[in-house]
């Protein structure tokens, strides 16, 4: 038996993923502000809602693709052939957002959808694979912790790659460095090579499964029908076309892992049954974290107090990460998101058009200079992946300290916990917003980190540990597959944050669109909790 607690692999699978995480979230972080800046600034000039919807759409669908990706790595291609064309792809498509262009916007988002296909699920699913082996199976959770990691210190560091880029630069050499980025993780992803073979094992096609063309002639083609239903249908049920189509579009995949289950074997339908209800409850989960990238970038940007102290503004300053905000009256014309421009009222216009970040706040606007320096907002998205690096070795520091007293958590009972604490992240904003006074005040950046702090130990527990149970509990010849449904309640969770986030400005008061995302959260815990004692019972029974 190796001495070795873990693969050689994993140093690779490790800096790959962290490159890649790089790019994605460095596009994450920028998302809704290119899209809400006025044409000569460089952006889109959007509105609200319409940057949220497309935010929500594009985060969405890139956690659909990896069930199309899991699928044809699982029969055809394998998984390290995967990640390579999954590599090429989002870092071809990062680059293209470079160009100030609609239609290369839409093709280079469409390259970045297809291209997470293909490396998110399969990547996971070769690490998995690779703790199967015997003499690494006792440290998977811990495996995937670390793995998980990685992931973050992509998502720490590119924010502020991103500001000094587009401050000093533009928006264009900003989408170039998370190109960049994801070549670098496919450079090291190539150099690891010779320490994937025991993982890179394409499963045998059994009588039970699926064949491939049936798949795809009985899913994704309704799939496609499904989507165009929903897009032309007359009115907007989830408050847009996009929204009714993605939902509608759905409707056959949530039907094709249902049938699973219904023509699974007696042996696989309970460890089958167990997984489709974490990925069920764990929607919720996503639909509230992922507002990292709109509701809580909103409260960075106006409601948050950006102002750096005196003695630090020198040096922000000269490393490019701090904005501008015009202290004038500006013109609010926008586009809404099918880029028809919006005339607004002069009369509105006087009202309305001096930046939100100065409304309210207590500044004496004629006393200032023509512009404003404050920190840049994607600064913010790095608070919740700092967590991540910070508190992994504790969380995991903690795993291993109960295992030793010989009272190990169960992977479901993490992630029941994990959803409870979740739910107690967004209480923090609801403090924050009535100490506040509902952005009367601009609210310290210590409200950000207290949330993104408590929303981070429910990632911990249960984002990894999802990860690690579908490789636990799949039926081997299904665990890319399983993967790809494990994203695809990603999916689902991603474009319902985008639907509640675009109700930010119905909520008179901001509190209340915080507690609903605490009882949303409460919901799902609830839920779990109730059938804990099952899962752990299937967990112990199927658990490879």
């Amino acid at each position: 038996m190796s001495k070795n607690k873990h693969p050689k692999a994993l140093p690779y699978l490790f800096f790959a993923e962290m490159w890649e995480r790089f790019g994605y979230y460095l596009i994450i972080g920028i998302f809704t502000q290119y899209l809400m800046e006025k044409w000569d600034g460089g952006g889109f000039a959007m509105d609200k809602k319409g940057a949220y919807d497309i935010y929500g759409t594009f985060i969405a669908f890139v956690f659909l693709t990896p069930f199309v990706g899991g699928l044809i790595a699982d029969r055809k291609l394998g998984y390290v052939k995967s990640v390579i064309i999954g590599g090429l792809l989002m870092g071809i498509g990062y680059c293209g957002l470079s160009v100030h262009n609609l239609t290369v916007f839409y093709i280079s988002l469409a390259l970045i959808i297809l291209g997470n296909g293909f490396f998110k699920p399969n990547i996971s699913t070769l690490l998995g694979n690779l703790y199967n082996q015997e003499e690494y199976k006792s440290s998977k959770d811990s495996g995937y912790n670390i793995f998980y990691m990685g992931i973050n210190v992509g998502a720490l560091i590119c924010n502020f790659i991103a500001a000094y880029l587009r401050n000093k630069y533009g928006w264009g050499y900003a989408f170039l460095g998370a190109g960049i980025g994801m070549f670098l993780g496919l450079l090291v992803f190539l150099l690891g090579m010779r320490h994937y073979k025991a993982g890179d094992v394409i499963k045998e096609v059994t009588p039970e499964d699926v064949p491939l063309n049936r798949i795809f002639l009985t899913i994704f083609l309704p799939a496609i029908v499904f989507g165009a239903i929903g897009w032309f249908i007359p009115g907007d049920i989830l408050g847009s076309d996009s929204s009714d189509a993605f939902i509608f579009s759905t409707l056959p995949v949530i039907y094709f892992y249902i049938s699973l289950y219904v023509k699974a074997s007696e042996k696989d339908k309970k460890p089958i049954s167990a997984l489709l209800v974490v990925m069920l409850v764990s929607v919720m989960f996503w639909a509230v974290f992922k507002q990292n990238g709109t509701a809580l970038t909103t409260w960075a940007k106006y409601y948050t107090d950006r102002e750096v102290p005196a003695y630090a503004e020198p040096a922000l300053d000269s490393l490019k990460l701090m904005e501008t905000i015009k202290t004038g009256v500006d013109s609010v014309d926008r586009f809404d998101a099918n880029f028809n421009l919006v005339k607004v009222d002069k009369v509105v216009q006087r009202e309305v058009g001096r930046n939100i970040y100065l409304r309210n706040s207590g500044y004496d606007t004629s006393a200032l200079k023509s512009e404003l320096k404050v920190a840049n907002t994607e600064l913010y998205q790095s608070i919740n992946p700092f967590w991540v690096v910070a508190l992994t070795p504790l969380v995991v520091a903690f795993f291993m300290w109960i295992k030793r007293r010989g009272k190990e958590i169960s992977t479901p009972s993490k992630i029941a916990w994990g959803l409870f604490i979740s739910a107690l992240s967004p209480l923090v904003m609801v403090a924050a917003v009535y100490y506040c006074h509902n952005g009367a005040e601009k609210a310290s950046s210590w409200w950000l980190w207290g949330t993104y702090g408590v929303v981070t130990v429910g990632e911990l527990f249960l984002s990894p540990m999802g990860l690690s149970l579908v490789s636990k509990l799949s039926p081997p010849r299904l665990t890319a597959l399983m993967m790809g449904g494990w994203f695809l309640s990603t999916s689902i969770g991603n474009k319902l944050s985008g639907i509640l986030a675009s109700m930010w400005d119905g909520y008179e008061h901001k509190s209340n669109f915080f507690l609903t995302n605490t009882f949303l959260l409460l919901g799902a815990a609830i839920i779990i909790f109730i059938l804990l004692k099952w899962l752990n019972k299937i967990f112990k029974e199927h658990a490879n």
